[in-house]
């Protein structure tokens, strides 16, 4: 059974940081490319940062670029998204997604952790 399960979210205050984490288990981490989603209220659902495989194929959504870094640990089976500089528009629920494609296809999320930014 596969699950992502993620944590560190909370609320803080504009300007601060926070630090999430999500772990993988029931799939082989290392052959999956993993994603940090958010969904504010009343809005879609959109990509904030991609890491592939390689630990270093990174990629952002244009508003967090600079403030969010995302970095994987292959042997802990987790991918994190340091989040510096936060705005009250980066409060969202954020969500963890593995992607996996050929041997390993499949598609993951997990359930969420709610991040507020406010004073």
């Amino acid at each position: 059974q596969v699950q992502l399960v993620e944590s560190g979210g909370g609320l803080v205050q504009p300007g601060g940081s926070l630090r999430l984490s999500c772990v993988a288990s029931g799939i082989r981490f290392s052959e999956y490319v993993m994603t940090w989603f958010r969904q504010a209220p009343g809005k879609e659902r959109e990509l904030v940062a991609h890491i592939g495989t390689a630990e270093d194929a990174t990629s952002y959504e244009h508003s967090v670029n600079g403030r969010f870094t995302i970095s994987r640990d292959n042997a802990k089976n987790t991918v994190y998204l340091q989040m510096n500089s936060l705005k009250p528009d980066d409060t969202a629920v954020y969500y963890c997604n593995a992607m996996g494609t050929g041997l390993y296809a499949g598609n993951y999320w997990g359930q969420g952790t709610q991040v507020t930014v406010s004073s």
